[in-house]
């Protein structure tokens, strides 16, 4: 798909893109790790990283908890996306532009409706995927207000991921929502 930046794709998560990723987690600086209220024993070792991303490559498994996809421009891939599931109500994305130059670009604005897509058709028992995000992540917040209201903001002693506990938005979205979602991307263009 076409966006400010370039030609922007979803594609599956390859055992060669995890040395990409483990870069961006321990390169990226305390400022940045800080930025996104980023828990360090949570977030582990480079090693328990890598480990994390193979578990998330797609495999045939019905059952797999954790998928994760590579976020291309013209072809390079740029960030991440990670969805993890606990039960058909109950599953979490998380998302992540590794390129600096490509955030605050529209980027993630232009993928939204096909990854949250991408989801619902990878996980055919998905019955509603939750966005739990920072309230103080700006720029992300800014991004899903244009798609999904907030449904909550509360204290989470444990969020998802790697987070530290905190105050979060939480927005919910269900697959009946998908035409929706396509539709706002449409009037945003």
């Amino acid at each position: 798909m076409r966006t400010p930046v370039g030609a922007a794709g979803l594609r599956d998560l390859v055992p060669s893109d995890i040395e990409a990723i483990v870069h961006y987690w321990y390169a990226s600086g305390e400022e940045h790790l800080d930025a996104l209220g980023i828990d360090r024993v949570r977030l582990g070792s480079p090693e328990q990283t890598r480990e994390r991303f193979l578990r998330a490559v797609r495999t045939k498994d019905s059952n797999q908890t954790s998928l994760a996809f590579a976020i291309t421009v013209n072809g390079d891939r740029v960030g991440y996306t990670l969805l993890n599931r606990y039960s058909p109500p109950v599953n979490y994305s998380h998302w992540h532009i590794m390129n600096p130059r490509m955030r605050a670009s529209g980027l993630s604005t232009a993928l939204y409706p096909h990854r949250i897509q991408m989801y619902f058709d990878s996980v055919r028992l998905m019955d509603r995927l939750i966005h739990q995000t920072r309230t103080t992540n700006i720029g992300v917040n800014r991004m899903l207000d244009r798609f999904v209201p907030v449904a909550e903001t509360c204290y989470v002693d444990d969020p998802d991921g790697v987070a530290l506990p905190g105050t979060f938005h939480l927005r919910y979205v269900q697959r009946k929502d998908l035409p929706v979602l396509f539709d706002k991307a449409a009037a945003l263009r």
